[in-house]
């Protein structure tokens, strides 16, 4: 009377996809930017695609915690290193997880143990606001348990936080040891091998982001306009750039295809 279970799709036949109900789903459409067009983030797209060729080629690589400021290029790194990777022809592919399904991932080591390609599990904007039991369990992911994680398979985190769980002021009060409370904080954060900060961007980088899809596009940019957007939106970001493009390509009538 059970229900027949879930089939996944080739392991080893596209670059991207998604863990939904216990099986691997072929990410629809993956299109991730070119590497060169993220601008303003040099040190983390070494430190990035340089974890992944490691990976890719079966060597020894870390569990990746990329944090910072909202729209400033996290997810879109992660997803245009493998971009890259795939045009070095390297083995490797992204599976996405939805935060809410920690507890399935031992369920997906063990279906990627045994393929003959390396994985990047992909969680993105992680964070835990009400206290729960979803840290521990992927502390206890990151740090392994009596059965090892396989070694074609690494985590890649974007958070909001740099140690992804909230902490505030009362938890100085909350305990005997105050200490105590701070380290079950900071531990999770403490089991990324690399963590990667991100930053509000300054002016010229948003410019120089709008001149690189400009030229890669074909589109005629007017840098005051450009400004005036970000403006309105109340800061600049790698996000906000990007969403000028889509309203520049609409207005000119050019496909980002």
């Amino acid at each position: 009377m059970a229900p027949p279970a879930a089939v996944s799709d080739d392991p080893v036949a596209h670059p991207a996809y998604v863990w939904r109900n216990g099986a691997l789903r072929a990410a629809r459409a993956f299109a991730p930017l070119p590497l060169a067009l993220l601008e303003g983030m040099d040190a983390q797209k070494e430190a990035v695609l340089g974890n992944m060729r490691r990976l890719s080629r079966g060597l020894p690589a870390h569990d990746v915690l990329l944090w910072g400021a909202r729209g400033t290029g996290k997810s879109a790194l992660v997803k245009a290193a493998i971009g890259q990777i795939h045009a070095e022809d390297g083995v490797l592919a992204l599976v996405e997880v939805a935060g809410d399904g920690l507890a399935e991932l031992p369920q997906l080591f063990a279906a990627l143990a045994d393929v003959p390609r390396a994985f990047v599990l992909f969680i993105d904007d992680l964070g835990f606001a009400e206290p729960s039991e979803a840290p521990r369990l992927l502390r206890s992911v990151l740090e392994g348990g009596a059965e090892a994680r396989p070694a074609n398979t690494r985590l890649h985190v974007t958070a909001n936080r740099r140690h992804i769980v909230a902490r505030d002021m009362a938890e100085q009060d909350a305990a005997i040891n105050p200490r105590d409370v701070a380290d079950d904080k900071l531990a999770l954060a403490d089991r990324f091998g690399l963590s990667l900060g991100f930053h509000v961007i300054d002016q010229p980088t948003y410019v120089a982001m709008l001149e690189g899809y400009a030229r890669q596009y074909g589109l005629t940019l007017d840098t005051h306009d450009a400004i005036g957007w970000a403006t309105q939106r109340g800061g600049r970001s790698g996000r906000v750039a990007w969403q000028y493009v889509v309203e520049l390509a609409g207005r000119q009538g050019k496909s980002l295809a």
